[in-house]
């Protein structure tokens, strides 16, 4: 049975920074998607990050150049350095991984069947 474990929200002021984790167990392929998705209250869920078990990564545009998604395929962990935050950036983070099924690491939730349970990120002015 796989299983997503995200950690690390919490609250944070703007321009403040945050690293997420997701720890993934029970995923016995070898290549992997593992992304990053969050939902604020009263909107759609949104791709943030994915990177794939090459190494490709993919960001929505809003988080380029604040945002890292890293892996660490030993320990089967993704982060998500989150830097010069945003009260936008406030949502529920939720953790997804499946295998592949584009040449690209997808923002696209259809394409993720695994989910974690999510952790809270607020973002204050």
């Amino acid at each position: 049975q796989v299983q997503l474990v995200e950690s690390g929200g919490g609250s944070v002021q703007a321009g403040g920074s945050l690293r997420l984790s997701c720890a993934a167990s029970g995923y016995t392929y070898s290549r992997y998607c593992m992304a990053w998705f969050r939902q604020a209250p009263g909107k759609e869920r949104e791709g943030v990050a994915a990177i794939d078990s090459d190494g490709g990564t993919s960001y929505v545009d809003s988080v380029k150049g604040r945002f890292t998604i890293s892996k660490d395929n030993a320990k089967k962990i993704v982060y998500l350095q989150m830097g010069s935050l945003k009260p936008e950036d406030t949502a529920m983070y939720y953790c997804a991984i499946d295998i592949p099924r584009r040449t690209y690491p997808p923002l696209i939730s259809s394409d993720y069947n695994y989910w974690g349970q999510g952790t809270q990120v607020t973002v204050s002015s």
